[in-house]
């Protein structure tokens, strides 16, 4: 199985830095047999900045995700899965709703929801890693 990994270039208006993803060595998604597998994204500006509330958190999380999708030709649509990772689940779970329903419409996709004690930094609340189908002259 042949696999690609997806680039966001460095000083994107959304990512701002991407220097993150050779320091840890990683990629913002990959492709692979006929799906795209996107890195956990977190709710950074791109300045860097973590903004205090979890839905605002969470908006710039869709945002990254959706710059992921963007990138291999792909858009909230073409999601298969969703893992959200919420700090405090029982008392953010409804602002982050309300920003998922703006960002995912239509053909909803399998959503996992976890409590977790902590992310990668102190002020993060949110995190979401997703799963989308390519379209079938990609995944060929």
């Amino acid at each position: 199985m042949s696999k690609q990994s997806i680039r966001i270039p460095d000083g994107h208006p959304t990512f701002g830095s991407t220097a993150v993803f050779d320091t840890f060595k990683y990629a913002p998604g990959v492709k692979a047999g006929g799906l795209l597998f996107v890195a956990g994204q977190v709710g950074l500006r791109a300045d860097g900045s973590v903004p205090e509330s979890a839905a605002e958190q969470a908006d710039w999380a869709f945002r990254r995700l959706g710059v992921v999708l963007e990138s291999a030709g792909l858009g909230f649509a073409d999601l298969v899965e969703i893992v959200s990772y919420h700090v405090d689940v029982e008392h953010e779970l409804a602002g982050f709703r309300e920003v998922k329903d703006r960002y995912i419409t239509e053909d909803f996709p399998a959503w996992t929801i976890l409590g977790v004690a902590a992310l990668a930094r102190p002020a993060l609340r949110v995190e979401i890693r997703a799963v989308a189908a390519l379209k079938t002259a990609q995944a060929g």
